[in-house]
């Protein structure tokens, strides 16, 4: 049963698709799917025997002439090859940043309201926010930045990254094996009230050296 993961413009997408993505049972409605395809440029699946386990919105972009991979939405059914699927989007995400963005560092950023979807960035350097770091700077003007992108600068804090009423679009992802979590990382999104709505800005570099490699197909 191999994963075949594929990527379109997203303003493609029909209404069909747009129900089979929702019909996966994720955090997702029709609204939000909708409104996901007008915000984003590209739509990827992933799909095992023609069936669809895991969609993301994405873009690839220059914020302050720096390479960007935002993650505007991803959902990935709660299926025993769910960990399969999240790397499968992920590897196509880091494809599409080799491709467009060969040898430069590129900024990979997206919003998320539990632990469970930072694996995603497992293999990023300088995560931020990381759990017993304090952001400064930089750091957090990154965060701005990317609250700014995604919509969600009007009620977002820059010292915990966290955005109120921010969930148009995250990284829906629940772990299958959530006692392997790291606890660190735990207790710091915990704070995020995901009932209210809210979510926290997170983001990573590759390098242009690690990109080569996770990229490559």
């Amino acid at each position: 049963m191999p994963l075949v993961v594929a990527t379109n413009d997203a303003i493609a997408l029909t209404d069909a698709d747009l129900d089979e993505m929702g019909s996966i049972e994720g955090a997702f409605d029709i609204g939000a799917l909708s409104k996901a395809k007008e915000d984003w440029v590209l739509a990827t699946t992933a799909r095992i025997d023609g069936k669809l386990h895991g969609f993301m919105f994405s873009t690839l972009e220059r914020i302050g002439g720096t390479p960007c991979v935002l993650i505007g939405m991803m959902s990935i059914r709660r299926h025993s090859r769910r960990e399969t699927v999240l790397r499968g989007l992920m590897g196509e995400a880091y494809h599409r940043a080799l491709m467009a963005f060969p040898d430069e560092d590129v900024v990979f950023g997206s919003r998320f309201v539990s632990a469970d979807g930072l694996g995603a960035f497992d293999k990023l350097d300088e995560v931020t926010p990381s759990p017993g770091v304090r952001a400064v700077g930089e750091e957090r003007a990154w965060g701005r930045r990317l609250a700014k992108r995604f919509g969600v600068d009007s009620g977002y804090e820059p010292n915990s990254f966290i955005a109120k009423n921010g969930q148009s679009g995250f990284l829906d992802f629940e772990s299958s094996k959530p006692g392997n979590l790291d606890a660190d990382v735990v207790e710091m999104v915990s704070v995020v009230n995901q009932a209210a709505g809210d979510v926290i800005v997170v983001y990573g570099w590759t390098m242009a050296e690690d990109l080569v490699k996770h990229g490559q197909r």
